[in-house]
C-alpha cells in the first residue's frame, strides 16, 4: 500500500469518525433504560400499588413494542415499601445514591410526606402516585391527579346542587383521614357554601372493627348526606356501620378506593348509594369530544388488550409516566433532576387520561377541579356510573 492511499484512508476514517460525533444517533444497546418505581406492592395499601404498576407495565410494554426510547428498551425497576414511610425512606436514600433524574411514587399521603423532604430542594424530582400531598411551587416534588381539596369542592358542589346542605363527616385519623378533614372544612367554609354546613364530625382509627357510635351520631345528626374519607380497608367498617346502623343517606369516600376488586368484595352490603370524585379515566361516557376523551379511549383498549381491567388505581401513574418519558425524549438519557423539574413546570396543554394539564396554572400538579367526575357504584352492573359531568354539576 503506498503512503498516499494509507494517508487517504486515514483522512476517510477521522472524516467518519467526525461525521458520527456531530451527529447524534438512537442508541442500538440492548441494555435497557432503567426508571425506579416505590410502590407499596405488599402491606395495608397494596391493592393500590399493584394496580398502579399494572400500569407502568403497561407503558413499558408498549414503548418497546414502538421502538423504545430513543431506540433504547426502557424498564421500571420495582421497590417494595411495604406500605410504610420508614421503609419507604430507607428506600428512597438507597435510590438516591444512584443519582436518578426522577423517582416514580410512592403511592399514598403518609409515604410521599415522608419522602418528600429528602428531594424537594435538590432532586431527584419525586413524581408522587397520591393526590393527597401538596408540594411546594418550584420543588422537585410533583403530585398526581386531582388534589384533595379538590376532589372534596366537586363533592360539595354535586350536593348543594342536590339540596343536600346538612353533612356528617367521618374520617380515619391516619394521614389520608386527616388531609380529607383539612380539605372538607376548606371546601365547605367556601362562600358559594354560605348555605352549607358541616353537622357532626366523627373519627376512627383504621384498625378499629366497629365504627357504632360513631353512625348512631350521624343518624341523629339529621345529615342528609355524609363524607367518610379514608382509603383502603377500613371502608368496610363504615359500609358496616352504616348497614348496622340502619343509615341511609348518599355517602362520597376517597378516590383511593375506586377499585373494583375492593368494590366487588363489599357486594353484599354496599349500599346502593355511595358516591366518588373520579378521573376522566372512569368515566368515559360524559367527557366531551376532543383529546381527553380520546386518551381515556386509547387507554382503556391499551388495558384490555393486557388483559386488566382499569380503574382509578391504574390511572394515577399512567399520566405521570407519560409525562416523563416526555422529557427523556428531549433531554436524553443524561436528563438532570433540574431539567426535568424544569420541563414539567412548564408543560401547558399536555392532554391525558385525567385531562389536559398546564402546570404553569397548577404548579407541581398540571389539572384542577373542573376534570372532577362524581361517580356512584352500581352494584347490579358491577361498576360505577357518572351522575355529574365533569366539574360536579349533576346530570338530569
Amino acid at each position: 500500500m503506498t503512503s498516499r492511499l494509507r494517508s487517504l484512508r486515514a483522512a476517510a476514517v477521522v472524516a467518519a469518525v467526525a461525521l458520527v460525533s456531530a451527529v447524534p444517533l438512537p442508541s442500538l444497546s440492548a441494555d435497557p433504560f432503567e426508571i425506579n418505581v416505590i410502590l407499596p406492592l405488599t402491606g395495608a395499601v397494596a391493592f393500590l400499588g399493584q394496580k398502579e404498576k399494572e400500569s407502568l407495565d403497561v407503558i413499558e410494554a408498549s414503548t418497546n413494542r414502538a421502538g423504545g426510547l430513543r431506540g433504547r428498551p426502557i424498564k421500571f425497576v420495582y421497590y417494595d415499601d411495604q406500605s410504610t414511610p420508614p421503609t419507604s425512606v430507607q428506600i428512597v436514600n438507597q435510590v438516591m445514591a444512584k443519582h436518578p433524574a426522577v423517582i416514580l411514587g410512592s403511592s399514598f399521603v403518609s409515604t410521599c410526606s415522608a419522602d418528600a423532604p429528602l428531594v424537594e430542594n435538590a432532586g431527584p424530582v419525586m413524581y408522587c402516585f397520591s393526590p393527597g400531598i401538596y408540594p411546594k411551587a418550584g420543588s422537585y416534588v410533583f403530585s398526581a391527579s386531582m388534589a384533595t381539596t379538590d376532589l372534596l369542592a366537586t363533592t360539595a358542589r354535586y350536593y348543594r346542587e342536590r339540596g343536600w346542605k346538612k353533612v356528617a363527616m367521618i374520617t380515619s385519623t391516619d394521614a389520608s383521614g386527616q388531609d380529607g378533614e383539612r380539605q372538607v372544612n376548606t371546601a365547605f367554609g367556601s362562600a358559594e357554601n354560605k348555605d352549607m354546613s358541616i353537622v357532626d364530625r366523627e373519627h376512627f382509627n383504621t384498625t378499629d372493627i366497629s365504627v357504632a357510635a360513631q353512625m348512631t351520631h350521624i343518624k341523629q345528626s339529621g345529615a342528609q348526606a355524609m363524607i367518610a374519607w379514608m382509603t383502603g380497608a377500613a371502608l368496610a367498617t363504615i359500609l358496616h356501620g352504616m348497614q348496622d346502623a340502619g343509615l341511609d343517606i348518599p355517602m362520597t369516600t376517597s378516590t383511593g378506593n375506586l377499585l373494583y376488586k375492593q368494590l366487588e368484595g363489599y357486594s353484599s352490603f354496599i349500599p346502593d348509594n355511595v358516591l366518588f370524585p373520579a378521573a376522566p379515566g372512569d368515566a368515559l361516557g360524559v367527557l366531551p369530544r376532543g383529546g381527553v376523551r380520546d386518551a381515556v379511549s386509547a387507554y382503556l383498549n391499551a388495558m384490555k388488550a393486557a388483559g386488566f381491567r382499569a380503574d382509578q388505581g391504574n390511572t394515577l401513574s399512567w399520566d405521570a409516566a407519560q409525562l416523563v418519558l416526555d422529557a427523556y425524549k428531549k433531554y436524553g438519557f443524561d436528563m438532570t433532576p433540574a431539567q426535568l423539574r424544569d420541563y414539567l413546570a412548564n408543560v401547558k396543554g399536555f392532554t391525558g387520561i385525567n385531562g389536559e394539564y398546564d402546570f404553569s396554572a397548577v404548579p407541581q400538579r398540571g389539572l384542577g377541579p373542573k376534570w372532577v367526575i362524581m361517580v356512584r357504584w352500581d352494584k347490579t352492573k358491577d361498576d360505577w356510573v357518572a351522575v355529574s359531568a365533569p366539574g360536579g354539576m349533576p346530570l338530569r
